[in-house]
């Protein structure tokens, strides 16, 4: 076995290791999920090169470098103050969705008027319209990291697969019977799932355009569905209060998640695969532990449904969204409420945790997004301007760009 390089990852942190063994090139990625701007440099490498002897003594140096540069990455954009760089007059109707490329050089917007536009974010220019659904385009993606595929999921029942470079369609995907309102790409871009109101979810393959399988077992729509972070595994939440979770490669149901008594609003796994997170309209979110689908706890506090929940990149925090105007964050490992975010005068729709992982934003139909302490719950920004509510927001991979959609058509650009 011989290290042929190593990479960085940023978010979350972490070291790829490039190695050949028996002629083949294979990639490792050690997780660094624990590291601080103020960790041991020199103890946590001491401890890496145990684990992984392909890190030989000679590479110590190396090592050292990569894990300060993480460490000084951790530090920066944590007071970033945003600005409106851009309106955009997006669509004659009304917007469903936005979506960002990693890298936040391009981003898409879905809308009611049929089609999804592809925007250049740093000028605001349209790129390409991409034109052929007959009917809403509501679910929206991009093939991250690799960002060069969009998936857009149609209440037409279909899926189209489109070229970035030159916004060609390359497949469209056909054989729900019913509105697709989810969809996601696998990790690896092989495959690309879609949820729809016909209470199944079918994976399609990238390659040749065919349907690879279809999950069936809910007795209601899937309104929510993502794989995990190795892309073996891919959960759904339903309308009908289950979450079911699949093993990808062959469509079998490996758990189903009974015990919220309403409808799911969201399900996902942590980064590390550990655990899963469920949100429902029965103000409530609950945890799963990911190995076997046992209960592990109940979040509880807010007065009305949660609209939407996710953790941050380590998985140490959680947040939750409620159509009762507040939004909490929650620690996974003690599952207490560590802050409460109040000022919105309206549902809060989307929540999102910043790269970093100490900045959240929200969106509300209060027409406003705002940014908040993750740790302390203080709100720090309000991103006024769009005159109707805000069912969309999201940052980039490197938190310093926020895109906003709102039912006002516009979707605007903070930076």
């Amino acid at each position: 076995m011989k290290l042929k390089s190593l990479l960085l990852r940023y978010y979350p942190p972490g070291i790829m290791l490039e190695y050949e063994t028996s002629g083949e090139l294979k990639t490792k990625c050690i997780d660094l999920l624990n590291l601080s701007p103020s960790t041991d440099v020199n103890a946590l490498v001491e401890e890496i090169q145990k684990a992984e002897p392909v890190i030989t003594a000679s590479r110590s140096d190396q090592v050292k470098l990569l894990l300060r540069r993480l460490q000084d990455k951790l530090r920066q954009h944590s007071n970033h103050q945003f600005y409106l760089f851009k309106v955009l007059r997006a669509h004659i109707l009304p917007l469903t969705n936005v979506a960002l490329n990693k890298s936040g050089s391009c981003f898409i917007t879905g809308s009611y008027d049929r089609t999804c536009k592809l925007w250049d974010t740093a000028s605001g220019e349209e790129l390409h319209t991409l034109e052929g659904h007959r009917n809403v385009v509501y679910a929206i993606a991009f093939n991250n990291p690799y960002g060069d595929k969009i998936a857009t999921g149609s209440f037409d029942k279909t899926c189209k697969l489109w070229s970035v470079d030159t916004g060609k369609c390359y497949h469209t995907f056909r054989g729900h019977t019913a509105e697709i309102v989810c969809l996601s790409f696998n990790p690896q871009s092989t495959l690309v799932a879609t949820g729809s109101m016909d209470t199944t979810a079918k994976l399609w393959d990238i390659q040749n355009g065919e349907e690879a399988l279809t999950l069936t077992g809910h007795l209601a729509e899937i309104i929510s569905l993502s794989f995990n972070t190795s892309g073996d595994r891919i959960i759904t939440g339903s309308f009908d209060h289950t979450v079911a979770v699949w093993e990808a490669e062959t469509g079998r149901k490996v758990y189903t998640l009974v015990g919220h008594c309403a409808e799911i609003s969201s399900a996902l796994f942590n980064w590390d695969c550990s655990l899963i997170l469920t949100g429902s309209m029965d103000k409530t979110c609950m945890l799963w532990d990911a190995a076997n689908g046992k209960y592990v706890a109940t979040l509880t506090g807010h007065d009305d449904e949660i609209l939407d929940s996710c953790f941050d990149y380590t998985g140490k925090l959680i947040a939750t969204a409620s159509a009762d105007g507040t939004a909490r964050v929650f620690s996974a490992a003690t599952r207490k409420c560590i802050a409460r975010l109040e000022g919105h005068e309206g549902e809060i729709s989307k929540i999102s945790f910043n790269p970093q992982g100490n900045r959240l934003l929200t969106g509300s139909a209060d027409k406003t997004a705002r940014i908040w302490d993750a740790q302390t719950g203080q709100c720090l920004q309000v991103l006024e301007g769009h005159t109707d509510e805000i069912f969309s927001c999201a940052f980039n991979y490197k938190g310093n760009i926020i895109i906003t959609g709102s039912k006002d058509n516009t979707c605007r650009i903070w930076r």
